[in-house]
């Protein structure tokens, strides 16, 4: 009981440094020049995390982003603030998807790479929509609420795929989605969205590549400013100044008129040819626009960046004197600024009434029954139902993001639920897979191993030692690629693997494991949690908490 308690106050005070040391890079101070405007200042990534695809509205003096997560469960986060600065993860917009051989990872279906993509957010009349397409289900979607922060869903299917589509309502409350890559569509719906209107608007809106040198341009968000129509695009080039990811801007005075483009904005912010692109725009209740875009980062996924926007010639460039910005001051009249500061993950002690899990969760694919918080109280236990190959396919693996420039992730495991072929641990959970846990073989001989896996390739066991106790704590540290004084990315990515059998002495088991960004499975490296069974189902791994904090020592 002393260890466990010296590990939470450890796990506490590195959480309480963790949040400082985001603290520094945000700072609120009051503006001399007779505004009497409050400020506040960033530097980017606004969070150094997997928030890609990122949408955002104002409603009043509030914020609400939606992102992109993909397979996981439950999806399409919605993230909340005050000051465009500091994010707050607020819910989601569905629990489970769909039930399909795809989301419940039955045999070797899957949505890996796929499920819900770009969400676009709107609020018009009243009510907040959330639309998004996944290409696994062959289907788009549209979720409605009048409450975003206390919802009651509406939803409609739609049986075909808007790709990074953009939902758009015109002055007279027509609405649009505009969706597409090279060739941009526009479709017109029935006023409540039920539908698409049959004899509508349903044609191509323009070609992308009428900018210059750049093409095959997605990821489309849609207004209408001043009278003007805008479409705002990502385009994946390679041509302009080594950058690869660029962001344009279309524009017309009608809305199925003859559209003109320019690039606004084409710039890696230092960091080797990741682009900084593809977001929606946003003006505060004082006038200033802001553009919340994302850039690739590595290993640790895509990470969203604020820019600002500057209106010239009736164009909304990005950034400063055509250049992404490191640092970020953001105006306000408004007192609300947030009080929470950015954050997509937490401790967790698995101290619940019922089962239901923190914001900060989500299992890979949709779960099932066999996974509760009450059953041992204060635990996270996880009963395997069926037999799988590994953790590719393994039932209620619960997952969260990581974090850079470094972080841990730490548990404590009690294996004695383990049958023989049973595996559970946790992993550093992406295409190319870093597993610290224990298994039991077919003696009934407990092992504490270090594992490498891919979807394609079987598991190998790098590293293994006997386990002669029921418990262990497990450890797993990032270190996530940064950009040196010369401007060069370092080469990191990298994550180590550790064990404890007091959770004071560590060892450090296998060797260093290179993590990559695969789009096999699309999004930032996660510590994921599992439990699953090879031979025979019915075993089960009890988590004592989650620890994530960001101090690592050499």
């Amino acid at each position: 009981m002393k260890k466990r308690i010296l590990s939470l106050v450890i796990a506490f005070v590195m959480m309480a440094c963790f949040l400082c040391s985001c603290g520094e890079n945000v700072q609120s101070e009051t503006v001399s020049d007779g505004s009497d405007k409050n400020s506040i200042t960033a530097t980017n990534p606004l969070i150094w995390a997997d928030v890609p695809d990122p949408d955002v509205i104002r409603v009043g003096d509030t914020y609400y982003m939606v992102s992109t997560t993909m397979y996981f469960t439950p999806g399409v986060p919605i993230m909340k603030s005050t000051d465009l600065v500091n994010w707050e993860l607020i819910g989601y917009v569905y629990d489970t998807l769909e039930n399909t051989p795809q989301t419940e990872l039955y045999g070797d279906s899957n949505s890996y790479a796929q499920g819900s993509w770009a969400a676009s957010i709107r609020y018009y009349d009243g009510m907040f929509y959330v639309l998004f397409c996944a290409w696994d289900q062959g289907k788009s979607y549209i979720y409605m609420t009048e409450d975003i922060e206390n919802p009651d869903w509406e939803r409609v299917e739609f049986n075909r795929v808007f790709h990074d589509a953009s939902l758009f309502f015109d002055d007279d409350g027509t609405p649009y989605i505009i969706y597409g890559v090279g060739d941009v569509y526009i479709i017109e719906l029935e006023k409540d969205c039920s539908a698409v209107k049959e004899g509508g608007v349903d044609q191509i809106l323009l070609n992308s590549g009428i900018v210059d040198g750049l093409d095959g341009a997605e990821g489309s968000h849609f207004y209408k400013i001043n009278d003007t129509y805008y479409l705002f695009m990502i385009s994946y080039n390679t041509g302009v100044d080594g950058v690869a990811r660029c962001e344009l801007c279309y524009r017309c005075d009608e809305l199925l008129g003859e559209y003109e483009g320019k690039m606004v904005l084409c710039d890696s912010m230092d960091y080797g040819s990741a682009g900084v692109a593809q977001g929606g725009i946003v003006e505060t209740p004082e006038g200033d626009w802001y553009a919340l875009l994302f850039q690739d980062h590595g290993s640790v996924g895509r990470v969203p960046v604020l820019q600002p926007v500057t209106w010239v010639d009736g164009w909304a460039m990005m950034g400063s004197d055509e250049e992404a910005v490191s640092e970020i001051t953001v105006l306000s009249d408004s007192d609300s600024w947030s009080t929470q500061e950015s954050a997509v993950t937490s401790d967790d002690e698995f101290d619940y009434d019922e089962d239901s899990l923190s914001v900060y969760w989500q299992f890979n694919h949709n779960p099932d029954s066999n996974w509760s918080v009450t059953e041992r109280s204060g635990w996270l236990r996880i009963t395997t139902a069926k037999t799988v190959s590994d953790v590719f396919h393994a039932k209620n693996t619960l997952t969260q993001r990581t974090y850079g420039p470094t972080c841990v992730s730490e548990v404590l495991l009690d294996t004695s639920g383990l049958n023989a072929g049973d595996y559970a641990g946790i992993c550093a959970f992406q295409s190319y897979a870093g597993l610290v846990g224990a298994y039991v073989d077919e003696d009934g001989n407990r092992y504490v191993y270090f594992a490498r896996q891919t979807r394609t390739e079987e598991q190998e066991i790098v590293s293994e030692t006997l386990l002669e106790q029921d418990t262990v704590y497990l450890r797993i540290e990032y270190r996530f690629s940064t950009v040196g004084e010369d401007g060069t990315i370092t080469t990191e990515d990298q994550a180590r693997f550790y064990y404890s059998l007091d959770g004071e002495e560590w060892v450090k088991i296998g060797k260093s494991f290179n993590m990559t960004y695969s789009l096999d499975l699309f999004t930032g490296y996660r510590t994921a949690l599992y439990c699953y069974s090879t031979f025979t189902s019915g075993g089960y791994a009890d988590f004592d908490y989650y620890h994530i904090f960001s101090s690592i020592e050499d």
